[in-house]
């Protein structure tokens, strides 16, 4: 060949977007290093969450067809030891400087990488949250994400991520953004101002529309991808009044079944392929963008073909209203008491900032129900809201306060966390007065 080399490949989970020269040549110098460790298709790989240019080495490892575990920088030595026997890497990388700088050597044709495997190839070990348990680990393929990346559809760039990639919600934006051929940016939400769309969860959504609210100034922003929980309809319009020229886009998923559905405008509405059904109030999910399956010490349990991961739900002319995880249920008196339900009504209250419902244990009714709020709103107001829109049984009898609620690597509050804390008498949180 003579004159200018051929364009290296892009990473086969990209679907062959235009990747930026800089990003595409440090992909191929980590595979190749990658490669020289032994790692090849079919292998499983290790990578630490808060390594420098994670990007860079996780679509290293797509291109030689090798399956990557981002190990969350936030877990206990015990999780992450549970994590790694779970997923059975065949290298733990622990790169502790950015990717290497192979542009002059790609370009030359020296550490380009052919890329190895086909869509139904493992490229992703993502873990659950850890909302509500210990992560366990599952296993992706290409394609599941390829066409999660198409039912989501185009943004325009310049595209923030406003949260860590460590996150399988925050990666997924990361690699739609790219697969989109969009600019990509790494920052807080409320560094939104100079971008097109902008990746969040509810949390950081509610920043985004306050700090529009204390200071507003043009905005550029065209898109919002929100994700990770149910947004009432008090935020909804504070974002329709904040952002009048953008567009707020919902979804709902887990990390078993990728997207399952999505909100644009009125409705959360089923994924074009994925199949629903309810088996009593519970809903079961039948997709091609799920998970082949769990790791359980390095092999895979395949997926069944119907699953669940619990949540209550109700199907409506093709409207799905979620109603939230059965096992975020409250037993109070011999009612059971929906969590999120109860969390949704109190995030609509002024200065809620986020808040987690949870029980703490009653020697006769079982649990109280309890509001854990991040955020400084007056409690007539959360006991107001609570009377007009719940019913007495499903009301908080504990108010707590918390300056920070634990969370989640993704921006979610971190459930089980709480309500352990809140049993062993440690979490950092005071009475509301």
């Amino acid at each position: 060949m003579t004159g200018a080399a051929a364009r290296p490949a892009t990473p086969p989970v990209l679907g062959g977007a235009a990747v930026p020269a800089g990003l595409l040549a440090r992909a191929h110098a980590a595979a190749a290093e990658l490669a020289r460790r032994g790692v090849r298709e079919g292998s499983r790989v290790a990578v630490e969450g808060g390594s420098h240019d994670l990007l860079a080495w996780f679509l290293g490892a797509d291109l030689l067809g090798a399956a990557t575990l981002v190990v969350e920088p936030r877990w206990t030595p015990r999780e992450r030891a549970a994590v790694v026997v779970a997923a059975g890497p065949d290298l733990v990388a622990h790169p502790a400087e950015p990717a290497p700088d192979g542009h002059e050597d790609t370009s030359a044709g020296h550490t380009a990488v052919a890329p190895a495997g086909e869509d139904r190839t493992a490229f992703y070990l993502p873990t659950t949250s850890g909302s509500s348990g210990r992560p366990t680990v599952l296993q992706r393929s290409r394609d599941s994400w390829l066409r999660s990346f198409a039912a989501l559809g185009p943004v325009s760039g310049p595209v923030l991520i406003a949260g860590p990639l460590s996150s399988s919600l925050f990666l997924f934006g990361a690699l739609h953004a790219l697969w989109c051929g969009a600019e990509l940016r790494l920052g807080r939400a409320t560094d939104a101002r100079g971008a097109a769309a902008v990746h969040v969860v509810p949390a950081m959504l509610a920043d985004l529309v306050a700090a529009q609210e204390r200071a507003p100034a043009p905005a550029a922003l065209r898109t919002v991808v929100c994700g990770g929980a149910h947004l009432g309809e008090g935020l909804r319009a504070r974002f329709a009044r904040a952002f009048p020229g953008a567009e707020l886009v919902e979804y709902y998923g887990s990390a078993e079944h990728s997207l399952i559905a999505i909100r644009r405008g009125a409705g959360l509405r089923p994924v074009p392929g994925v199949d629903l059904q309810l088996r009593d109030g519970t809903l079961w999910v039948r997709s091609p963008l799920a998970a082949d399956g769990a790791l359980r010490a390095g092999r895979l349990d395949p997926a069944a073909e119907w699953t669940t991961v619990g949540d209550r739900a109700d199907l409506h002319d093709g409207t799905l209203t979620v109603h939230g995880r059965g096992s975020a249920v409250i037993s109070s008196g011999g009612r059971l008491v929906a969590a999120e339900e109860v969390e949704t009504v109190l995030r609509e209250v002024p200065g809620v900032d986020d808040v987690v419902v949870t029980g703490t244990p009653h020697p006769r009714l079982g649990a109280l129900v309890t509001a854990v709020v991040e955020g400084e709103p007056a409690l007539a107001d959360l006991r107001a809201a609570a009377r007009h829109a719940l019913e007495p049984g499903k009301r908080p009898r504990v108010w707590l306060r918390a300056k920070v609620l634990p969370r989640t690597a993704s921006g979610k509050p971190a459930r089980a966390v709480i309500a352990e804390e809140l049993v062993a008498g440690v979490l950092d949180a005071e009475p509301l007065r």
